[in-house]
């Protein structure tokens, strides 16, 4: 059933802004009272570019990220929803920088930061495809650095 609403001849009924505060979730209602539907708006953030190690410039696509990180590193979360929290925690930071151009680089780094905090074997397997590791013993070394970083904060 396909019907022809004009958003504007609606009335609000409800209005209820998601957990993350990205997007307001409106229920509505047809000015004749008829019919019922529900409108999202989402918040729009600036246009991020991304530097490519190629060389390459493109729009950040968050998508991208996400498929990256549950390609690397999704067996090591109970859901996707876990992974989603991971890739908004990447976002936020990197829209706190206040940067228009971020390099791939940067944004692996913030999402190594990021599993850093949330979960150590994904840590280090993002790490092992981020960084290309090539050798156990890059492995032995990551795992130390993480392990000093964790006495330093326990201290």
């Amino acid at each position: 059933m396909s019907l022809n609403i004009k958003i504007g001849d609606s009335k609000v009924l409800e209005s209820r802004e998601s957990t993350d505060g990205t997007m307001i979730r409106r229920r509505r209602v047809t000015s004749d009272g008829k019919h019922r539907f529900t409108t999202y708006e989402r918040i729009e953030m600036p246009t991020i570019m991304v530097w490519k190690r190629s060389g390459n410039r493109e729009e950040f696509d968050r998508d991208k990220l996400i498929t990256s990180v549950k390609r690397s590193v999704g067996k090591f979360f109970n859901s996707s929803l876990e992974v989603e929290e991971v890739v908004d925690k990447v976002m936020s930071r990197l829209y706190e920088t206040g940067k228009e151009d971020v390099t791939s680089r940067e944004i692996g780094e913030m999402t190594l930061d990021v599993l850093a905090e949330v979960n150590e074997v994904a840590y280090v397997r993002f790490a092992s495809v981020f960084q290309e590791f090539k050798s156990l013993s890059e492995f032995e070394q990551i795992i130390k650095e993480q392990k000093k970083k964790k006495e330093k904060v326990g201290k």
